[in-house]
């Protein structure tokens, strides 16, 4: 159960994160592209590029953290 929730709070944390970002970005101006392995993503903001990383961070940690609590009662 203590998994459970560690997990719940870090997606709804990471919602609200990218809820925040993606009000944040709509107007800024200086947009570039990722270049991937075979194609190129669309023209983004910087800070949304910067943004989604860190949200994919913290999802990462927070799922890592989750599967290393010792459910010990």
């Amino acid at each position: 159960m203590k998994k459970f929730l560690f997990i719940l709070f870090t997606f709804s944390n990471a919602a609200l994160l990218l809820l925040i970002l993606c009000l944040g970005s709509q107007n800024l101006s200086d947009r570039n592209s990722v270049n991937l392995f075979f194609t190129k993503s669309p023209n983004y903001p910087n800070g949304f590029i910067v943004g989604v990383s860190i949200i994919i961070g913290v999802i990462s940690g927070g799922s890592t953290s989750a599967l290393i609590i010792s459910s010990r009662k």
